[in-house]
């Protein structure tokens, strides 16, 4: 097997100090099987080298998000398993830890039993941490999803962004499943929070994405360049949040990390759809409706940040802030 290039990331996150990727995969399936190799030449979270981990995931946004989406969960599997003290498995992993109205999965005696929902690429990867009930708490399990016992759905994805990255349920039978630590853990880590940030800065590399359409178009129009102008404020914000994120969490200076993950989450999220908006403006229909590559950007960013649950998310931070007694800043 041929050594991959490594190349510089074009995102900067903080200072560019020298994080590198190998080439990037043009699709989801070359996303899958160059996930190890990727996770191998990425740092891992609170390793010192925060910036760069995500300043590597927001390349991979602003490259594709259908390829950053597919690698970010390996990402994030293969830092909470090295959080546990384990080694991942061999091939790609996924991260299934939504719950969802109406189902339930419990782990009873190394066994798996019931459905879990949004299950990204389930039918594709070879492995998964999964988060299923064990008495009253959560525990997280290990699992090969090639063997017999998971079955996930083939109908269930009709999205026009992230087309494809099904994200459907998977109904487990009897799987077997290896516990990643005790029951509580997984939520309980301050890594849980740290994967959020991870995954915000893909959302920050998909704005890069869409927003350098607009910077080399800009032309020399008034009301494109207040566009480009209040675009560059949001990606300002966005990237001083991530920098900010990585600094504390790599000097240990995190009180509580899900007010610092909440924050931050919020602060990209925010900056997302004012891009969003912003190019939409400024540019029009046309580059929607007959460019095949802006407009599958825009509509695969639109979901992806759906991940951050707006008000709800607000309510939950303001909470936070509200405990620390206006400490928080």
């Amino acid at each position: 097997m041929a050594v991959p290039r490594i190349a510089p990331v074009d995102v900067t996150i903080d200072d560019g100090r020298g994080a590198r990727l190998p080439d990037l995969p043009a699709d989801v399936g070359a996303a899958l099987e160059a996930a190890p190799a990727i996770a191998a030449a990425i740092p891992l979270p609170a390793s010192g080298r925060t910036a760069e981990r995500l300043e590597a995931l927001a390349a991979l946004g602003a490259h594709d998000l259908e390829v950053a989406r597919a690698i970010e969960p390996h990402l994030d599997a293969v830092a909470i398993l090295a959080e546990a003290g384990d080694a991942p498995g061999p091939g790609a992993y996924g991260v299934f830890a939504a719950e969802g109205p109406g189902v339930r999965l419990e782990l009873r005696e190394g066994r798996l039993e019931g459905e879990k929902p949004w299950c990204s690429l389930a039918g594709s990867l070879d492995r998964a941490l999964v988060s299923a009930w064990q008495g009253e708490e959560r525990v997280l399990v290990d699992v090969d999803l090639r063997q017999p016992g998971v079955e996930p759905a083939d109908d269930a994805w009709h999205a026009r962004g992230l087309a494809g990255i099904p994200s459907g349920p998977v109904r487990f039978a009897g799987a077997a499943a290896r516990a990643v630590r005790e029951p509580g853990w997984y939520l309980r880590r301050p890594g849980f929070a740290w994967g959020g940030i991870g995954v915000a800065a893909c959302w920050h590399g998909g704005a890069v994405g869409v927003a350098r359409r607009l910077a080399t178009h800009a032309g020399d129009a008034p009301l494109r360049l207040a566009h480009l102008g209040a675009v560059d404020e949001a990606l300002t914000a966005s990237r001083l949040a991530l920098a900010d994120a990585a600094r504390r969490i790599d000097a240990g200076i995190v009180d509580d990390p899900g007010l610092l993950a909440l924050r931050t989450r919020g602060i990209v999220a925010r900056a997302v759809e004012e891009v969003v908006s912003r190019v939409g403006r400024a540019l029009g229909p046309a580059p929607l409706a007959l460019e095949a590559e802006h407009a599958r950007r825009v509509a695969d960013l639109q979901l992806y940040v759906r991940q951050h649950h707006a008000e709800r998310d607000q309510a939950s931070l303001g909470a936070l802030v509200a405990a620390a007694g206006g400490r928080a800043w």
